[in-house]
């Protein structure tokens, strides 16, 4: 059945869900971005287009829908199968735990294990939260580990950095939507490099770190997201190389370091031999975000 068929056809949330994963799995779709197979995406963008609860999926399958509703459901379905669009940019909408984002191909799609580790607060680590009073997220994109840190350690004044402007202007749209305007401040800079005489308590990045032979294999869902944002040099240490470089002149006396670094863990403790990395346990694992403090970095 093509997509103009399904249009005239299928009638109910249930027979667009199996028509969904059908052609989802057909396709051979990447699910990457917020989900991991064919059915909870397909559940996801259709309950997403009729204004229904994410989380309540039962109670509608049965439902008959109208016309319109049907032609937007198989819309948003079949530009998913055929442009490869990531869910996130038909919808607007990407999830870190319970905080929403507004994202569209200006930012990357946001996927990161920091986040789980700010939800605590980055306990152990962090004994007090209230003593955390600055806080710096580089490379934020469209602001989310900014704002689940301001969140997190609600004294602190963050600097939420990115390099492209493109990415600024998304992250100002999701600061403006929690409010958080006169905590968070966001600054054009390349890295560390308009943050002169700026100290901080807490750093986090999610930073590029795809490697070049990662680069050239990419997923085409990942073709849509800004390059900048996803290749880090030919071993995709290159971003942490300076991070590493100048975090220290960055961070006050007992302050923390806390960087994502995908698949990275064996290229960088090889790279680095001398340095000290904790490796913090997130629901993948150990293996992609490490931890350093100040006195380590120096």
């Amino acid at each position: 059945m093509s997509f103009e068929e399904a249009k005239d056809r299928l009638i109910t949330v249930r027979d667009l869900l199996r028509f969904a994963v059908s052609r989802f799995n057909q396709a051979d779709l990447f699910f990457g971005h917020g989900t991991t197979n064919a059915f909870d995406e397909a559940a996801y963008l259709i309950l997403h287009t009729l204004h229904l609860p994410l989380d309540r999926l039962d109670p509608f399958l049965d439902a008959r829908l109208l016309p319109e509703e049907v032609d937007a459901v198989v819309e948003i379905l079949r530009r998913r199968v055929e442009e490869r669009l990531p869910a996130a940019y038909l919808t607007h909408e990407a999830w870190l735990g319970d905080f929403s984002f507004y994202v569209d191909e200006r930012v990357i799609v946001p996927r990161s294990f920091i986040a789980e580790l700010l939800r605590e607060q980055l306990q152990p680590w962090v004994e007090d939260p209230e003593a955390i009073t600055t806080g710096l997220d580089l490379c934020t994109g469209s602001g989310c580990l900014a704002i689940l840190m301001a969140h997190a350690f609600p004294n602190a004044a963050v600097d939420a950095v990115d390099l492209s402007t493109d990415a600024l202007d998304v992250a100002r749209r999701n600061v403006a939507d929690y409010g958080l305007e006169d905590q968070l401040n966001l600054v054009q800079s390349d890295l560390f490099t308009t943050l002169e005489g700026r100290r901080y308590d807490l750093i986090v990045s999610n930073p590029p770190y795809v490697n070049a032979p990662s680069m050239q294999i990419l997923p085409k869902e990942y073709l849509h997201e800004p390059q900048m944002a996803l290749g880090s040099g030919e071993d995709g240490l290159e971003h942490v190389r300076v991070i590493l470089r100048e975090a220290a002149k960055h961070l006050n006396k007992d302050g923390l370091l806390v960087v994502e670094i995908g698949h990275n863990r064996d290229a960088l403790e090889e790279a680095f031999p001398d340095l000290s990395f904790t490796w913090l346990e997130t629901s993948a694992g150990d293996e992609h975000v490490f931890l350093l403090t100040r006195e380590q970095l120096v």
